[in-house]
């Protein structure tokens, strides 16, 4: 039996070294504001998103980023023009790693935030 569910990544996290900073980080990218959860092991910082009963999300939370350049990719959706996007990743004190990269569902740039985390975002066609 092959297991297909609906949605192969369910959840994405993404380790932070300072919350504040972080998502003062992402809020200048457009993504708003968080909804903090207290529940878990850590406090976390959760990206909202249209249905806040359900669908894929992520968070941030505190935790040890992986060195540069080694640790997973994130693909976050875009709230603005990828060219926008590259603009506020630089302002904001993010690292624009990739000019726009075009495949057949839509375009994304590859990033690094502050902590160094690889965070692409992308934009549907």
């Amino acid at each position: 039996m092959t297991f297909k569910p609906e949605n192969a990544i369910v959840w994405a996290e993404i380790p932070v070294t300072d919350m504040d900073r972080a998502q003062s980080y992402y809020k200048a990218l457009g993504f708003g504001e968080f909804a903090m959860m207290e529940g878990g092991p850590n406090p976390v910082a959760v990206f909202q998103n249209a249905d806040p009963s359900g669908g894929v999300a992520g968070h941030l939370y505190p935790g040890k980023p992986a060195s540069s350049g080694t640790g997973p990719t994130v693909h976050l959706a875009a709230p603005e023009p990828l060219g926008t996007m590259s603009e506020r990743v630089a302002e904001a004190g993010g690292k624009v790693l990739s000019p726009q990269i075009t495949i057949p569902a839509g375009s994304f740039i590859y990033t690094e935030d502050p902590d160094g985390n690889s965070v692409a975002f992308f934009r549907a066609a």
